[in-house]
């Protein structure tokens, strides 16, 4: 028999139409609630990589179009692609710091900054597929990847990543490179960012709450403007449109960046899953039977469908948004027609470089004092999956061994110097070191 949530708290349902404003309504609150999610990734790896501000500018709205589009195969169910949910796709986190490690390894050995680029884009184009084809084998992936695994890695994703936030926060590569790296200016401003944040999240106002970030970043920006910090005559480098080009900055390939960023697309496969869940039981929908599990079939399928795409036209995997659940609690809209106008919005603000211009001349310390709590965030997240998990002997083993081995190659990456290059590159990022651990012994240790 199918159960389902409680309807009681949902206005418009799956397939009804709001009108007309109610609609632009809801689907505004759901791209102020993804907006800086999707822009964020790119924002750090382009300033990992110092990239010029045109091509950065380009791979932000390459970043919005993208989640755009992929947004609406998601909400339309293109054939079996997509849950057919009001399902927000954006830029993943989760890939960041795997990627940031594999293009500054190309850049580190002599390539560019286009060729680590496009090192990046082939690699998570060949691991998309790994997601695609555990959409149709859900069950064996939920075996391999188990809760506390899925903690395991989830954790070690976010306390690798504080370490990209606090040199943000600092000022980030430019700062190093003038003198100015952790000066009073760039902490006070990421401080003022990081208050404002905390402030507006202690809100019992759900709209303040929804729209901390973007708030805390606008009082960065204009704190920063008014400290003559932000350059706005460089937006008139950047281009009126940005018109998509495959492959813009060519076609590459790391045999050693592989193992981490297949290993990121199980995991994300596993997070889709709950997401979707999620989405179901607030939209009053079967969360069992054979209407959901079509629905996750379709829906991690998506992800990975949409992630070649978003390496087809420059930009970094997709993933569903787990923040959009909220609204559509919050609103009591669940239809899947207001989907079609978030995706639009985003289509729409990402064909204009400006906007990514906008966030590409702004301070890192700034965007620093934001990410540094979503980061941590995104930590104490895995210590909630990890805490949710049965914690017998062998769990606390799997979990000690595998934090103490990733954290370590994170903390100490000269203990990997003797082994060979390729075993190297793949244990040096310390997800995979972590991830690879946590799955290897969850398979081999006797159960009790």
């Amino acid at each position: 028999m199918t159960s389902t949530t409680a309807t009681t708290d949902v206005i418009y349902r799956l397939e009804d139409r709001p009108p007309w404003a109610e609609s632009a309504v809801a689907a505004f609150q759901h791209v102020l609630a993804v907006f800086v999610g999707i822009i964020t990734p790119p924002l750090l790896i382009a300033g990992a990589l110092g990239l010029e501000l045109r091509d950065a500018s380009y791979v932000v709205s390459m970043s919005l179009l993208v989640s755009g589009v992929a947004t609406f195969i998601q909400v339309r169910r293109i054939g079996p692609i997509g849950s057919g949910l009001l399902s927000v796709q954006g830029t993943s986190f989760s890939f960041l710091g795997p990627i940031i490690a594999a293009a500054t390894a190309v850049t580190a050995s002599g390539g560019g900054t286009r060729a680590a680029l496009a090192a990046v884009f082939g690699v998570c184009l060949a691991g998309s597929f790994v997601e695609m084809a555990l959409s149709r084998v859900l069950g064996l992936a939920r075996r391999l990847i188990t809760p506390l695994v899925t903690g395991i890695v989830v954790t070690l994703i976010g306390l690798t990543l504080i370490r990209v936030g606090i040199e943000a926060m600092c000022g980030g590569p430019g700062a190093r490179a003038d003198g100015t790296f952790a000066s009073p200016q760039n902490l006070g401003l990421a401080c003022l960012v990081l208050g404002v944040l905390v402030a507006l999240n202690l809100s019992s106002n759900n709209s303040l709450r929804m729209s901390s970030i973007v708030i805390a970043l606008a009082v960065g920006y204009a704190a920063s403007a008014l400290l003559g910090r932000v350059d706005f005559g460089r937006l008139s480098e950047l281009d009126l449109l940005a018109l998509p080009q495959p492959f813009r900055f060519g076609l590459g390939f790391s045999w050693a960046a592989l193992p981490p960023i297949a290993l990121i697309y199980l995991i994300t496969a596993i997070e889709t899953i709950g997401d979707l869940t999620a989405t179901s039981a607030v939209s009053g929908e079967p969360i069992e039977g054979e209407i959901y599990v079509e629905r996750v079939r379709g829906g991690v399928l998506g992800d990975g469908v949409n992630s070649l795409l978003a390496a087809v036209f420059n930009t970094f995997p997709n993933t569903t948004f787990s923040q959009n659940n909220g609204v559509i609690q919050l609103t009591g809209v669940a239809s899947r027609h207001v989907g079609t106008l978030v995706a639009l919005s985003l289509v729409l603000l990402g064909l204009f470089p400006v906007v990514g211009g906008l966030f590409q001349i702004m301070p890192p310390a700034v965007l620093g004092g934001a990410t540094i709590v979503l980061f941590g965030t995104v930590a104490a997240a895995g210590i909630r999956i990890i805490a949710a998990a049965h914690l017998d002997r062998r769990a606390m083993l799997i979990l000690a061994v595998s934090l103490a081995l990733g954290l370590g190659v994170t903390f100490v990456p000269e203990a990997l110097d003797r082994l060979p290059s390729t075993l190297r590159n793949i244990l040096s990022s310390g997800i995979a070191t972590g991830g690879l651990s946590a799955i290897a012994l969850n398979l081999l240790l006797p159960r009790s």
